[in-house]
């Protein structure tokens, strides 16, 4: 099995996790592990936003990205508070911490860890990462949630 080595571990004695956590690391380089004939664990790093889109050497691109996913962050959060369903709130619930956990990757490590990788007879979708899947999943039933199960307000149709 592939072992692995993390130089810039976080220690509690030594380093705040702030430092920690935003101080440059090494990343971890290529590695694939073969789970299933479909399914395989590799290591890639998205410096961009979705499926690589934005990705340049911009040294500030890791920050701006951050900043941008915390204000929409911030933006879901204020909508949590007010939404009156228990089902949209978890779906928002998911989805901020989907959106953060990106963030973290982001900061600690200026690109976001993808590794799950699925692939059939030649065809992978792109690698992505358990934070992604929170946020589709969030999304996919936020959606349903407004499309199936949001009822309009009976007294804005009213006809006199």
């Amino acid at each position: 099995m592939l072992e692995y080595v993390f130089q810039n571990e976080w220690n509690p004695e030594s380093i705040s996790f702030l430092a920690w956590l935003t101080s440059p690391s090494d990343r971890i380089g290529p590695h694939i592990v073969e789970i299933t004939s479909f399914l395989n664990f590799v290591m890639v790093w998205n410096e961009g936003i979705s499926f690589g889109l934005f990705a340049n050497d911009n040294a500030y691109q890791a920050v701006i990205l951050s900043a941008i996913s915390a204000l929409i962050c911030i933006g879901l959060i204020i909508w949590l508070v007010f939404t009156p369903s228990f089902g949209m709130a978890m779906s928002i619930g998911v989805i901020v911490g989907g959106a953060l956990g990106n963030v973290l990757d982001r900061l600690r490590f200026g690109a976001v860890a993808d590794f799950i990788d699925f692939h059939i007879m030649g065809w992978h979708y792109p690698s992505f990462n358990i934070a992604d899947t929170a946020i589709v999943l969030g999304i996919a039933y936020l959606a349903f949630h407004t499309l199936f199960l949001s009822y309009p307000d009976n007294d804005s149709t009213n006809d006199k």
